[in-house]
């Protein structure tokens, strides 16, 4: 069983705890879990403000929305499995005077999850900065667990991956090298296991709307995303699921579900805060964005329940 003391230690040496691997790898009927993005300590007053540059010198409401997203979660029946958060955790960057406090304060909110629903960390820019390097993928690892890794659940295999080092790793080439080369392997692996579904977690998106798009602030630059896109669907990946973009989008084409999902704390569009509650079941990955009033509330709609019955 989980506890509390080992939430945030979770992917070391590229291996999730809490997660026995080998009894993972088989198929052993439907469950949910919950894909969050952002909370993002700190930007809701920098965005306010017009400082967005800024670490943000206030996060009580994050906290708060950290806290209901965690309650709510906490409510959902059957359980989740676990809870993953795809980046951007704080928004003060590496050597900002509010990074420690902003980490500290994310960390106590979290801790009120239920010990049965895992907790997976995704890094995200503001976690590494935005041309991160050694010394800032070495500072997350210590505080988050590692910045890309795998693990199994239920015969699905996951894959978590740190997208700053395809946005911008001019600065850790050997990094960049090296997950691209573990990546592979990966999903080699994983076109000769025979998993049910391969599912990818990453804080940015590969695209917003369409694989052709041009390249954004909010994408990948389109060499990496071609690339990858044509890796995830040699191997059969069933869904991306992603965040930074602060709003809800994505799409699919042939047949790889590109999903952004938008923020538990600042939005920067017309969504709700929120989170998404995503359904694996046999055949299909099915997946609905609640806001955290409508999740507090009313819980999952009765249609995704009857999928895990």
């Amino acid at each position: 069983m989980a506890t509390h003391e080992d939430l945030f230690l979770r992917a070391r040496g590229r291996t999730f705890i809490g997660l026995t691997q080998d009894e993972q790898k088989d198929w052993s009927g439907p469950f949910c879990f919950i894909q969050a993005a952002d909370p993002q300590l700190g930007l809701m007053k920098s965005w306010r403000v017009g400082d967005c540059d800024g670490g943000g010198d206030e996060w009580e409401d994050e906290v708060r929305l950290t806290r209901q997203a965690v309650e709510a979660v906490n409510k959902l029946r059957p359980r989740p499995r676990f809870m993953v958060l795809c980046g951007d955790l704080v928004h003060a960057m590496p050597g900002n005077e509010y990074r420690e406090a902003q980490e500290r304060d994310l960390k106590e909110a979290l801790r009120g999850i239920d010990p049965e629903i895992l907790l997976v960390f995704v890094s995200g820019n503001h976690d590494l900065g935005n041309t991160p390097t050694p010394q800032t993928v070495e500072l997350y690892r210590q505080h988050w667990g590692d910045d890309y890794f795998s693990f199994w659940v239920g015969g699905v295999l996951f894959l978590v991956l740190n997208s700053q080092l395809f946005f911008d790793g001019s600065a850790c080439p050997e990094l960049r090298d090296a997950q691209e080369a573990w990546l592979e392997a990966q999903l080699q692996s994983a076109t000769r296991s025979h998993c049910r579904h391969v599912v990818v977690f990453q804080h940015i998106p590969l695209y917003l709307r369409s694989p052709d798009e041009e390249d954004d602030y909010f994408n990948l630059q389109r060499a990496a995303r071609e690339r990858l896109i044509q890796q995830f669907r040699q191997a059969g990946v069933k869904a991306v699921f992603s965040g930074h973009y602060h709003r809800n989008a994505g799409g699919v084409h042939d047949g790889l579900d590109m999903v952004v999902s938008s923020a538990i704390g600042c939005q920067l569009g017309t969504d709700s805060h929120g989170v998404r509650v995503v359904v694996v079941t046999e055949d299909q990955v099915v997946h609905r964005y609640y806001s955290l009033d409508q999740l507090s509330e009313k819980g999952m709609d009765e249609d995704l329940k009857k999928l895990l019955a």
